[in-house]
């Protein structure tokens, strides 16, 4: 491989996508979840998230910041918050709220909830769940969101669809409900509400 190849794989990767009837543009790089386009996980939970205009939102594990920067747009009144434990992912979404001049969302680094004020409380948490995220760390995301959602608030999940029951199984446990919004060929979109 030569060179300028090299060089060509150094530089940002730009595109411009609709989610959400939000247009946003998007600078990503190699080593982030999907960074030549949005991924179906994301597309279908952005097709049925509902997001009110003053709606404090949390994006976990947000990648370069689709999901997160356009609930900020859907939400202009509201703080949205994303975090992603690869440092990249977080300085390619805050790099991406400057781009697209979005002034109510801010990216930080976090394993999970790990790293959030415990006293920070949110009406939104989505998440397009990684397939491989292990049975513990997934415990203790359910468990932290319902800690961090406002009374009423939703929890919006997209997983595969070989997750649709231990999803519903474990929901059921930690917030005493659950929904499954939409079944797509790959993904599922789930919700459970505090």
């Amino acid at each position: 491989m030569d060179q300028q190849q090299l060089d060509s794989y150094r530089q940002d990767i730009r595109f411009s996508e609709t989610l959400a009837g939000v247009t946003l543009q998007y600078r990503t790089t190699w080593g982030i979840f999907s960074p030549r386009e949005i991924d179906e996980g994301t597309r279908l939970l952005m097709k049925y998230i509902d997001i009110k205009v003053d709606d404090d939102c949390f994006d976990l594990g947000c990648g370069y910041g689709p999901i997160g920067l356009t609930m900020a747009k859907l939400a202009p009144q509201g703080h949205t918050l994303l975090v992603d434990k690869d440092f990249m992912a977080v300085d390619y979404s805050n790099k991406n709220a400057a781009l697209n001049h979005i002034s109510n969302a801010t990216a930080m680094l976090s394993n999970g909830f790990q790293h959030i004020d415990r006293a920070l409380e949110f009406n939104v948490i989505a998440s397009n769940v990684p397939a491989k995220v292990g049975k513990e760390m997934m415990s203790l995301m359910l468990h932290d969101a319902y800690q961090h959602l406002k009374t009423d608030g939703r929890l919006y999940l997209v997983t595969i669809n070989g997750l649709r029951q231990y999803m519903k199984r474990n929901l059921k446990e930690v917030f005493g409900n659950y929904k499954k919004i939409k079944q797509g060929k790959t993904y599922t979109v789930h919700l459970a509400v505090k």
